[in-house]
């Protein structure tokens, strides 16, 4: 796929705290934006489809922000939610931003897709869709009928109305699924997906709807006890070795020692493991947009505006935007340190459809768009 932009090195150096010049962001590539707030599936590693207070980005409202984005050299914006489809104008959203030259993913649970496929097809560049295991096990994690199958159905129409149409899958390994990477693999496969990739959940953050983090026995919901643990490792390597060709052509997009780490996550849960930060400069180079305004520097840490009230060039470089930045040190901020994901470019790496980036609710959150390598 042809790069859409070419970044500086955007990794903080050593000195990063004496240089306010560092912190002040001219260019802007990745932008996480939530045309609406609420979901029509039930996942047990995500709340928002408690939320009852409906919120959604409107194409009159977005047209405020439109030369903000142009003057912050936006080149990719990834759809996500809540399910970005419950927004009635998300392929109007999605058509502006096109305009401005914007490459346009959507994240989805997938439960919405046969509904307006035609239309999708014509005016989005790429899908994830949320895959967490075959049939059974992804029902009984989405809470909804016949999730699996309607998310199937929706991905025949997707390519019915146009074949060639990159659909990639992300999964969050959690307690339901821990014990089934390989058949995932193979259910993304028999889908005809173009990836897939998997992260482990987000049991800690007060990320999708957990405004006070998560509780017990919540959390216990979610994360493994030591034998579960035990059964992911075997579980891991039996992926690594029966599926090495595509982890090497790509279509397992995490690398052996990504897939591993997710491991680790689940030992950090349980005391056994200390907690180690990912290399990420999301901070300094993507931002969150929620559905109510709120702008993030990425999906865990708290907003720093909100659109309402502001542009976003105004906010990303807004006295407390700045104070953010100077301020964070990735390997010893304790959020950073519990984050499952991350996204980082460096000086030669191109956006496009196969950096990290965001998917929701523990089950896909700084998510991989696409077939490059995952960040460290």
């Amino acid at each position: 796929m042809t790069p859409l932009v070419t970044l500086r090195d955007a990794s903080q150096p050593a000195d990063a705290h004496l240089d306010a010049s560092f912190h002040h962001i001219r260019s802007l590539p990745v932008v996480v934006l939530s045309p609406h707030n609420q979901c029509n599936c039930r996942c047990v590693m995500c709340d928002i489809w408690k939320i009852r207070d409906a919120k959604e980005i409107t194409p009159a409202f977005l047209e405020t922000q439109l030369e903000s984005f142009r003057k912050l050299g936006v080149r990719w914006v990834v759809l996500s939610g809540g399910e970005p489809q419950r927004n009635p104008q998300v392929c109007t959203l999605a058509r502006m931003l096109r305009g401005l030259g914007i490459q346009v993913t959507l994240l989805t649970a997938g439960t919405l897709l046969s509904s307006e496929a035609e239309l999708l097809v014509t005016v989005i560049d790429d899908v994830i869709v949320s895959l967490d295991g075959p049939a059974a096990v992804h029902n009984r994690i989405r809470r909804i009928p016949r999730g699996f199958e309607v998310l199937m159905d929706g991905v025949r129409a997707l390519r019915h109305f146009r074949p060639e149409i990159v659909v990639r899958a992300r999964c969050t390994v959690q307690r339901e699924n821990h014990a089934s990477l390989r058949s995932t693999v193979q259910s993304a496969k028999e889908l005809g997906l173009n990836s897939i990739s998997f992260l482990a959940v987000d049991a800690v953050s007060d990320a999708f709807n957990h405004p006070q983090g998560w509780a017990q026995p919540h959390a216990d919901s979610v994360t493994l006890d030591g034998q579960q643990v035990e059964t992911l490792e075997r579980e891991v390597e039996d992926l690594i070795h029966q599926y090495a060709a595509d982890l090497k052509s790509g279509f397992v997009v995490e690398t052996p020692e990504k897939l591993r780490r997710i491991v680790r996550q689940f030992r950090v849960y349980l005391g056994q493991a200390q907690p180690v930060a990912p290399r990420c400069n999301a901070p300094w180079v993507s931002a969150v947009v929620s559905a109510e305004g709120d702008v993030r520097p990425c999906f865990f840490h708290p907003a720093f505006g909100n659109i309402h009230g502001h542009s976003l060039e105004e906010i990303v470089n807004s006295p407390q935007a700045l104070k953010f930045r100077a301020e964070l040190n990735v390997a010893d901020n304790p959020i950073c340190r519990r984050c499952v994901c991350s996204l980082h470019i460096r000086q030669g790496d191109s956006v496009e459809a196969g950096t990290k980036m965001p998917q929701r609710g523990g089950m896909s959150v700084l998510a991989n768009v696409g077939q490059s390598r995952p960040a460290d």
